[in-house]
Protein backbone atom coordinates (compact mmCIF):
# COMPACT_ATOMS: atom_id res chain seq x y z
CA UNK A 1 0.00 0.00 0.00
CA UNK A 2 1.09 3.24 -0.84
CA UNK A 3 2.03 5.96 1.46
CA UNK A 4 1.51 9.60 1.76
CA UNK A 5 3.67 12.32 3.40
CA UNK A 6 0.92 14.28 6.28
CA UNK A 7 0.46 17.89 4.65
CA UNK A 8 0.27 20.95 7.51
CA UNK A 9 -2.36 22.35 9.53
CA UNK A 10 -5.78 22.59 7.95
CA UNK A 11 -6.95 25.31 5.69
CA UNK A 12 -10.03 27.49 6.57
CA UNK A 13 -13.16 26.42 5.62
CA UNK A 14 -16.87 27.63 4.55
CA UNK A 15 -20.10 26.65 4.72
CA UNK A 16 -20.45 28.94 1.33
CA UNK A 17 -17.91 26.31 -0.17
CA UNK A 18 -20.58 23.17 0.26
CA UNK A 19 -23.28 25.15 -1.10
CA UNK A 20 -21.37 26.25 -3.77
CA UNK A 21 -20.68 22.64 -4.47
CA UNK A 22 -24.34 21.56 -4.74
CA UNK A 23 -25.10 24.86 -6.66
CA UNK A 24 -22.99 23.82 -9.37
CA UNK A 25 -23.66 20.19 -10.11
CA UNK A 26 -26.60 21.23 -12.35
CA UNK A 27 -24.90 23.60 -14.37
CA UNK A 28 -21.78 21.65 -15.14
CA UNK A 29 -23.13 18.39 -15.56
CA UNK A 30 -25.02 19.12 -19.22
CA UNK A 31 -21.26 20.67 -20.71
CA UNK A 32 -19.37 17.96 -19.01
CA UNK A 33 -21.86 14.86 -20.60
CA UNK A 34 -21.61 17.20 -24.36
CA UNK A 35 -18.10 17.06 -23.92
CA UNK A 36 -18.01 13.30 -23.50
CA UNK A 37 -19.84 12.78 -26.40
CA UNK A 38 -17.15 15.19 -28.41
CA UNK A 39 -14.49 13.33 -27.03
CA UNK A 40 -15.80 9.80 -27.51
CA UNK A 41 -16.33 10.31 -31.29
CA UNK A 42 -12.34 11.04 -31.80
CA UNK A 43 -10.39 8.44 -33.14
CA UNK A 44 -6.88 7.99 -31.58
CA UNK A 45 -4.23 5.53 -31.23
CA UNK A 46 -5.33 2.26 -29.06
CA UNK A 47 -3.85 3.63 -25.67
CA UNK A 48 -4.57 6.97 -26.06
CA UNK A 49 -8.13 6.61 -27.25
CA UNK A 50 -8.69 4.65 -24.01
CA UNK A 51 -7.36 6.82 -21.72
CA UNK A 52 -9.20 10.26 -22.88
CA UNK A 53 -12.47 8.08 -23.55
CA UNK A 54 -12.15 7.13 -19.03
CA UNK A 55 -11.21 10.86 -18.69
CA UNK A 56 -13.87 12.75 -20.58
CA UNK A 57 -16.41 10.45 -18.33
CA UNK A 58 -14.76 11.59 -15.29
CA UNK A 59 -16.27 15.12 -15.11
CA UNK A 60 -19.62 13.61 -15.32
CA UNK A 61 -18.90 11.41 -12.96
CA UNK A 62 -17.07 13.57 -10.02
CA UNK A 63 -19.70 16.21 -9.99
CA UNK A 64 -22.81 13.71 -9.71
CA UNK A 65 -20.60 12.36 -6.71
CA UNK A 66 -19.60 15.76 -5.24
CA UNK A 67 -23.07 17.14 -5.54
CA UNK A 68 -24.08 14.36 -3.55
CA UNK A 69 -21.57 14.71 -1.21
CA UNK A 70 -22.32 17.93 -0.65
CA UNK A 71 -25.77 17.42 -0.26
CA UNK A 72 -25.14 14.66 2.07
CA UNK A 73 -23.61 16.92 4.54
CA UNK A 74 -26.49 18.19 6.19
CA UNK A 75 -26.42 14.83 8.42
CA UNK A 76 -22.69 13.97 7.85
CA UNK A 77 -20.40 14.47 10.24
CA UNK A 78 -18.54 18.09 10.81
CA UNK A 79 -15.24 16.35 9.35
CA UNK A 80 -16.95 14.75 6.44
CA UNK A 81 -18.50 18.26 5.83
CA UNK A 82 -14.91 19.65 6.52
CA UNK A 83 -13.71 17.33 3.92
CA UNK A 84 -16.12 17.91 1.17
CA UNK A 85 -15.54 21.86 1.62
CA UNK A 86 -11.27 20.66 0.92
CA UNK A 87 -12.41 18.27 -2.45
CA UNK A 88 -14.30 21.21 -3.81
CA UNK A 89 -11.21 23.00 -5.08
CA UNK A 90 -9.27 20.09 -5.63
CA UNK A 91 -11.63 18.80 -7.93
CA UNK A 92 -12.43 21.96 -9.60
CA UNK A 93 -9.01 21.88 -11.24
CA UNK A 94 -9.32 18.01 -12.07
CA UNK A 95 -12.74 19.12 -14.26
CA UNK A 96 -11.01 21.99 -15.29
CA UNK A 97 -7.89 19.88 -16.72
CA UNK A 98 -9.92 17.34 -18.13
CA UNK A 99 -11.79 19.53 -20.68
CA UNK A 100 -7.53 21.05 -21.23
CA UNK A 101 -5.26 19.59 -24.39
CA UNK A 102 -2.23 20.73 -21.79
CA UNK A 103 -3.60 20.16 -18.37
CA UNK A 104 -0.61 18.82 -16.67
CA UNK A 105 -0.38 21.84 -13.62
CA UNK A 106 -3.55 21.86 -13.46
CA UNK A 107 -3.39 17.92 -12.78
CA UNK A 108 -0.36 18.37 -10.58
CA UNK A 109 -2.87 21.20 -8.55
CA UNK A 110 -5.76 19.17 -8.23
CA UNK A 111 -3.00 16.41 -6.24
CA UNK A 112 -1.33 19.12 -4.37
CA UNK A 113 -3.54 21.76 -3.72
CA UNK A 114 -2.98 25.47 -4.05
CA UNK A 115 -4.39 28.82 -3.11
CA UNK A 116 -4.51 27.71 0.46
CA UNK A 117 -6.81 25.06 0.15
CA UNK A 118 -6.06 20.85 0.03
CA UNK A 119 -5.53 18.94 -2.57
CA UNK A 120 -6.29 15.02 -2.62
CA UNK A 121 -3.48 14.17 -1.25
CA UNK A 122 -3.68 16.08 1.50
CA UNK A 123 -7.48 14.82 1.59
CA UNK A 124 -6.13 11.43 1.81
CA UNK A 125 -4.02 11.89 4.98
CA UNK A 126 -6.41 13.78 6.78
CA UNK A 127 -9.88 12.76 6.47
CA UNK A 128 -9.37 9.02 5.69
CA UNK A 129 -12.56 7.08 5.82
CA UNK A 130 -14.63 9.65 4.73
CA UNK A 131 -16.63 9.57 1.10
CA UNK A 132 -14.63 12.44 0.02
CA UNK A 133 -11.35 10.70 0.86
CA UNK A 134 -12.31 7.91 -1.49
CA UNK A 135 -12.91 10.22 -4.19
CA UNK A 136 -9.56 11.97 -3.73
CA UNK A 137 -8.37 8.46 -4.01
CA UNK A 138 -9.87 7.81 -7.20
CA UNK A 139 -9.10 11.09 -8.82
CA UNK A 140 -5.54 10.79 -8.05
CA UNK A 141 -5.08 7.65 -9.96
CA UNK A 142 -7.32 9.33 -12.65
CA UNK A 143 -5.06 12.56 -12.60
CA UNK A 144 -1.79 9.98 -12.45
CA UNK A 145 -2.63 8.13 -15.60
CA UNK A 146 -3.11 11.21 -17.66
CA UNK A 147 0.22 12.53 -16.71
CA UNK A 148 1.50 9.07 -17.63
CA UNK A 149 2.97 8.13 -14.00
CA UNK A 150 1.36 4.83 -14.98
CA UNK A 151 2.69 3.09 -11.61
CA UNK A 152 1.48 5.74 -9.26
CA UNK A 153 -1.81 5.64 -11.33
CA UNK A 154 -1.90 1.81 -10.66
CA UNK A 155 -1.23 2.17 -6.77
CA UNK A 156 -3.58 4.94 -6.10
CA UNK A 157 -6.73 3.06 -7.82
CA UNK A 158 -5.70 -0.17 -6.16
CA UNK A 159 -6.83 1.34 -3.18
CA UNK A 160 -9.81 2.65 -4.18
CA UNK A 161 -12.56 1.43 -2.26
CA UNK A 162 -16.46 2.35 -3.06
CA UNK A 163 -19.81 1.00 -3.20
CA UNK A 164 -20.51 3.15 -6.48
CA UNK A 165 -20.12 0.16 -9.12
CA UNK A 166 -19.99 2.74 -12.19
CA UNK A 167 -17.19 4.35 -10.37
CA UNK A 168 -15.44 1.01 -9.69
CA UNK A 169 -15.58 -0.35 -12.90
CA UNK A 170 -14.27 2.67 -13.95
CA UNK A 171 -11.06 2.82 -11.54
CA UNK A 172 -10.75 -1.14 -12.90
CA UNK A 173 -10.21 -0.28 -16.38
CA UNK A 174 -8.04 2.95 -15.73
CA UNK A 175 -5.89 0.38 -14.33
CA UNK A 176 -5.81 -1.97 -17.29
CA UNK A 177 -5.19 0.90 -19.00
CA UNK A 178 -2.23 1.83 -16.86
CA UNK A 179 -0.86 -1.69 -17.32
CA UNK A 180 -1.82 -1.55 -20.94
CA UNK A 181 0.89 1.34 -21.58
CA UNK A 182 3.72 -0.05 -18.89
CA UNK A 183 3.20 -3.26 -21.58
CA UNK A 184 1.79 -5.83 -18.96
CA UNK A 185 -0.83 -6.92 -21.14
CA UNK A 186 -1.79 -9.73 -19.11
CA UNK A 187 -2.40 -7.95 -16.31
CA UNK A 188 -4.72 -5.23 -18.40
CA UNK A 189 -6.72 -7.66 -19.98
CA UNK A 190 -7.32 -8.89 -16.49
CA UNK A 191 -8.49 -5.10 -15.04
CA UNK A 192 -10.56 -5.12 -17.87
CA UNK A 193 -12.62 -8.45 -17.46
CA UNK A 194 -12.70 -7.24 -13.79
CA UNK A 195 -14.22 -3.99 -14.90
CA UNK A 196 -16.92 -6.02 -17.44
CA UNK A 197 -17.60 -7.72 -14.34
CA UNK A 198 -17.77 -5.17 -12.16
CA UNK A 199 -21.41 -3.99 -13.34
CA UNK A 200 -23.45 -4.55 -16.27
CA UNK A 201 -24.46 -1.20 -17.83
CA UNK A 202 -24.69 0.54 -21.29
CA UNK A 203 -21.47 2.71 -20.67
CA UNK A 204 -18.66 1.15 -19.38
CA UNK A 205 -19.49 -2.32 -20.33
CA UNK A 206 -19.22 -1.87 -24.23
CA UNK A 207 -16.24 0.17 -23.52
CA UNK A 208 -13.86 -2.34 -21.57
CA UNK A 209 -15.50 -5.26 -23.72
CA UNK A 210 -14.13 -3.24 -26.64
CA UNK A 211 -10.53 -3.08 -25.05
CA UNK A 212 -10.71 -6.15 -24.16
CA UNK A 213 -11.49 -7.66 -27.96
CA UNK A 214 -8.37 -5.83 -29.33
CA UNK A 215 -5.58 -6.84 -26.50
CA UNK A 216 -6.84 -10.16 -26.95
CA UNK A 217 -6.50 -9.83 -30.58
CA UNK A 218 -3.21 -8.80 -30.13
CA UNK A 219 -2.22 -11.63 -27.77
CA UNK A 220 -3.67 -13.61 -30.40
CA UNK A 221 -6.25 -14.57 -28.31
CA UNK A 222 -9.00 -14.50 -31.26
CA UNK A 223 -11.65 -16.98 -29.84
CA UNK A 224 -11.94 -14.68 -26.90
CA UNK A 225 -11.70 -11.31 -29.01
CA UNK A 226 -14.20 -12.32 -31.32
CA UNK A 227 -16.14 -13.56 -28.37
CA UNK A 228 -16.23 -9.77 -26.72
CA UNK A 229 -17.02 -7.98 -29.63
CA UNK A 230 -20.12 -10.42 -30.55
CA UNK A 231 -21.23 -9.14 -26.96
CA UNK A 232 -21.05 -5.79 -27.93
CA UNK A 233 -22.72 -6.33 -30.91
CA UNK A 234 -26.01 -8.31 -29.53
CA UNK A 235 -26.18 -6.52 -25.88
CA UNK A 236 -25.18 -2.87 -26.92
CA UNK A 237 -25.77 -1.98 -30.17
CA UNK A 238 -26.36 1.91 -29.73
CA UNK A 239 -23.12 2.25 -27.94
CA UNK A 240 -20.38 4.15 -29.56
CA UNK A 241 -18.13 1.12 -29.84
CA UNK A 242 -20.49 -0.50 -31.67
CA UNK A 243 -19.72 1.63 -34.63
CA UNK A 244 -16.42 -0.14 -35.68
CA UNK A 245 -17.93 -3.82 -34.41
CA UNK A 246 -18.47 -4.74 -37.77
CA UNK A 247 -15.36 -4.23 -39.64
CA UNK A 248 -13.19 -5.49 -36.33
CA UNK A 249 -15.92 -8.54 -36.40
CA UNK A 250 -15.21 -8.99 -40.10
CA UNK A 251 -11.39 -8.74 -39.57
CA UNK A 252 -11.27 -11.74 -37.19
CA UNK A 253 -13.67 -13.83 -38.88
CA UNK A 254 -11.09 -13.96 -42.23
CA UNK A 255 -7.75 -14.87 -39.39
Amino acid sequence: MATYQKRGAKKSISKQDVDNAQQHEESTTAEVFESLDVQASRTEEFVAKNQNLILSAIGAITVVVLGYLAYDTYVMTPQKASAVSELNQAQYYFNLAVNQDDADMLYQRAIEGGQGKYGFQDIIDNYGGTPAAALAQYSSGMAYLNLKEYQKAIDYLEQFSADDVLLSALAKGAIGDAHAALGNNEKALASYKAAIGQSDNSFTTPKYLFKAGLLSSSLGQNKDALDYFKRIEEEYPDAVEARQIGIQIGRLAIQ
